[in-house]
């Protein structure tokens, strides 16, 4: 009679690349996360980044991550997201090559305790909002921007990196999970488990970046999802209906209530140093109703951003421009 146990989960598809750990020399661990491990390696004398994935073929949720990774990787083709150069198997396990980019965001903010310079500041958000965008046009969701996931390489030219959370863009009405990104920068939205999201999160996840970068400190650095919901409803007002009605459906949240008029504590009394446009900027990010959030592309902010920066930057950017044509 036919065997009545479930099938072994199917292994890895064939994927592009013939590459193995003999080709590779292992210098070290770089970073961790919950799916797997990074390394630092040397393969022909070039820097990459190995992500190593753990007991992939064994355990379903870390094979659909990994899998999702990949293939939205293969997608997309950017200057300021990281390259993909190499995917194999080894025993079971799926290994993922990447350019090598020197630091993180993170990095630069714990030697800069109170924020990146002005200049730095624009160049580094008018590389993020590009490599969002760059997504969004192709209907992908991030859904973890953080100072982790923000790669700098040794010229100033930012990588957006980290695709576990990554998604295609549902059609309206799809439903996703809203256990994703890094509590500080959660938009509403997720707090109250409104499912029907979009690129809103994204923007969202944008401003908070802005306001770190700036200052060196988080915008809201919640210690619970009510902290992190009460200390954005007292910067910036009451939620959008749809929100108000989604938390109280929520027993965790059901008796927060808005800050009283005289506890707000509006963006443009937390920083009087930003000036106007850089102000615009943030509360078209930070807008509480997510269909009202703007994407920064016609940002008077970032106007001429490029031609403002320094000839040695274009040419690094346009240098990683040549190396994606040259794979295309």
């Amino acid at each position: 009679p036919p065997s009545t146990n479930p099938p072994h989960p199917p292994a890895f598809p064939a994927l592009p690349g013939a590459g193995d750990m003999q080709n590779y020399e292992n210098l070290g661990r770089i970073g961790e996360g919950m799916d797997g491990v990074v390394l630092k390696c040397r393969e022909s004398g070039q820097l990459v980044a190995m992500k190593k994935f753990k007991d992939s073929d064994e355990d379903d949720q870390v094979r659909k991550t990994a899998l999702r990774e990949v293939r939205l990787l293969k997608q997309l083709r950017h200057e300021n997201v990281v390259r993909l150069t190499e995917v194999f198997r080894r025993k079971g396990k799926l290994y993922i090559v990447f350019e090598y980019v020197e630091r993180t965001i993170l990095e630069d903010l714990e030697q800069h305790m109170d924020g990146l310079s002005a200049e730095e500041t624009k160049r580094l958000m008018w590389q993020l909002v590009k490599s969002i965008l760059y997504c969004h046009r192709h209907r992908i969701l991030h859904r973890d921007i953080k100072p982790e996931n923000l790669l700098i390489s040794k010229d100033g030219v930012l990588k957006l990196c980290d695709f576990g959370f990554k998604r295609p863009q549902g059609g309206p009405g799809a439903k996703y999970s809203v256990y994703v990104a890094s509590r500080w920068y959660r938009a509403p939205e997720l707090l109250v488990d409104d499912q029907k999201y979009g690129r809103g999160v994204d923007e969202w996840a944008i401003g908070c970046m802005f306001v770190e970068i700036a200052t060196g400190q988080p915008l809201f650095p919640g210690e619970s999802d009510v902290d992190h919901l009460w200390l954005i409803m007292k910067c910036l007002g009451r939620l959008c209906d749809r929100h108000v009605s989604s938390m109280k459906r929520k027993a965790m949240l059901a008796g927060l209530r808005m800050p009283p008029a005289h506890e707000l504590d509006p963006l443009e009394s937390r920083f009087p140093q930003f000036d106007l446009p850089m102000l615009q900027s943030l509360k078209a990010c930070l807008h509480a109703d997510p269909d009202k959030r703007a994407s920064c592309e016609e940002d008077p902010y970032f106007a001429r951003a490029e031609e403002m920066f320094s000839p040695s930057f274009r040419q690094e950017l346009e240098k990683d421009r040549e190396k994606l044509r040259g794979k295309e």
